[in-house]
């Protein structure tokens, strides 16, 4: 079952995390666009609202994918100090920890997100939708809490490359 849910969860995060690479030169297009046209005094409206969204989109979306590559800081000075075994049992610990909050957050995200949807709340400045950019950060969270349930599913069956 760990294999299936690991491979769901690495596909899950590699899909959006070139999601995420798309929408960040993405930015990088619209944001040169916008210098460039600044030149000539016409700038791109709602920029800025794009930004918000698309930068959330792009760190939410590389959640997952950054912590199956261990690329979170992480400082772990005290814990080298510790056998092997309480290692992994901090490890497991953590990664519990870690799913649990960001289920929650997830979900809470989730829940603001329906809210702003009910609402028929917009951006100022475009007049756009937005709370599908609310549900995208909800999934990277969901996302991320699957990838640290694997990582707590492998520290417990006792699989290498665990912690």
């Amino acid at each position: 079952m760990v294999v299936y849910l690991e491979k769901i969860s690495i596909f899950l995060s590699q899909l959006l995390f070139g999601i995420a690479g798309i929408t960040l030169i993405g930015m990088v297009v619209l944001t040169c666009t916008n210098v460039l046209l600044r030149c000539v005094w016409v700038p791109i409206k709602g920029v800025y609202e794009f930004m918000g969204f698309f930068g959330a989109i792009v760190t939410a979306f590389a959640l997952g994918y950054t912590q199956m590559k261990r690329g979170h800081v992480g400082i772990d000075i005290v814990v080298k100090q510790f056998s092997a075994r309480i290692q992994r049992i901090l490890d497991g610990v953590n990664y519990l920890i870690c799913a649990v909050f960001f289920v929650l957050a997830g979900w809470q995200i989730a829940v603001w997100g329906t809210t702003i949807w009910r609402t028929g709340e917009v951006t100022e400045t475009l007049r756009i939708i937005f709370y599908p950019f609310i549900y995208g950060v909800a999934l990277g969270c969901l996302i991320l809490s699957l990838v640290f349930l694997v990582d707590l599913l492998k520290v417990l069956l006792g699989e290498k490359g665990a912690s």
